[in-house]
């Protein structure tokens, strides 16, 4: 849903992030996991990493082309589905003049593009130095990248294709699902490859706190870290910026608006979502039922993480 050009607001031009601070965002057990991947990487021909496509340039973990070295990289960027994709000849374009040449388009829920993945797979092996293992004949595939983007969800959608094989990898939309690091999964049987899972590692210094605010929002930094409200604001923020408004008919709003706490207020009375407060008064406490606007952040998220509010890209 979107607006004709008369009826534009004046939306926000700029979000208040109110001095909010990034680093507390990092838990520190991150750095141990990304420790572990680099002691393994003798093991490795080809770099799986994968990242969210609502948000193609934020958030991508630096700390994985410094620590892990030069090797083969193919950057899949997953749940195309919930992207919107109008400009996506501009965003491979701005990828390459990063370096990353090897883009791939997926979603793994459904399968698709992701049969293409072996075969970029083994033409860059097969283009580069086998780094001294050219006895071996199996491929030995690291998979990277920040929490919650796919990872587990990319080897459960190749075994599905090539193995006609189950789940591997336990698959969650909280992030930190994958804890165990270099989890040996075998995804095809010819040519004969194997994926190691490892857990989501965010970079210890996020780029900005709006970076942080995106991946928060795409689900690959604990909601509570950040808090369901400010995310709540900045999703709105956001899907007004782009004329998204499939919110107003969807919670019943009327119109459009710019102030996250009557959207949430209706979005608690759309859904039910009310809870007892208790109020001071001159005669005693009396309890009465208000907005739970906690919960209607909460499930203002949860729409938009499911693509329920429409295609978005955050970048």
């Amino acid at each position: 849903m979107r607006l004709a050009a008369g009826a534009l607001r004046a939306w926000r031009q700029r979000f208040d992030f109110g001095g909010r601070d990034v680093a507390a965002w990092f838990p520190g057990h991150m750095a141990r996991g990304l420790r572990q991947m680099k002691e393994s990487l003798r093991k490795v021909d080809c770099l799986i990493e994968v990242h969210d496509a609502r948000i193609p340039f934020s958030g991508r973990n630096p700390a994985f082309q410094e620590a892990l070295g030069i090797r083969p990289h193919l950057l899949v960027l997953n749940k195309m589905d919930l992207a919107d994709l109008t400009h996506k000849a501009k965003i491979l374009e701005r990828l390459e003049q990063e370096g990353l040449k090897n883009v791939l388009f997926t979603n793994c829920v459904k399968d698709e593009n992701v049969k293409k993945v072996i075969p970029l797979i083994t033409d860059l092996v097969s283009s580069s130095q086998r780094y001294q293992r050219a006895e071996n004949v199996e491929y030995c595939i690291m998979v990277i990248g920040v929490p919650n983007v796919g990872k587990s969800s990319l080897i459960n959608s190749m075994r599905r294709l090539h193995l006609k094989k189950g789940k591997a990898s336990r698959v969650g939309a909280e992030p930190g699902i994958t804890k165990s690091v270099l989890t040996r999964i075998q995804v095809s049987e010819r040519p004969l490859m194997y994926l190691l899972d490892t857990p989501g590692v965010l970079a210890p210094r996020i780029e900005s706190v709006e970076a942080g605010m995106k991946l928060a929002l795409c689900g690959a930094i604990r909601d509570h870290l950040v808090g369901e409200d400010v995310m709540a604001d900045y999703l709105l923020y956001t899907l007004n910026k782009q004329q998204q408004f499939s919110y107003v008919e969807r919670y019943g709003l009327g119109e459009p608006s710019d102030d996250i706490e009557s959207v949430l207020k209706r979005v608690a009375l759309k859904l039910g979502k009310m809870h007892k407060v208790k109020v001071l008064t001159g005669t005693g406490d009396v309890n009465v039922i208000a907005p739970d606007y906690p919960a209607a952040a909460y499930e203002l998220l949860r729409t938009f993480r499911k693509g329920e509010l429409g295609q978005v890209l955050l970048d």
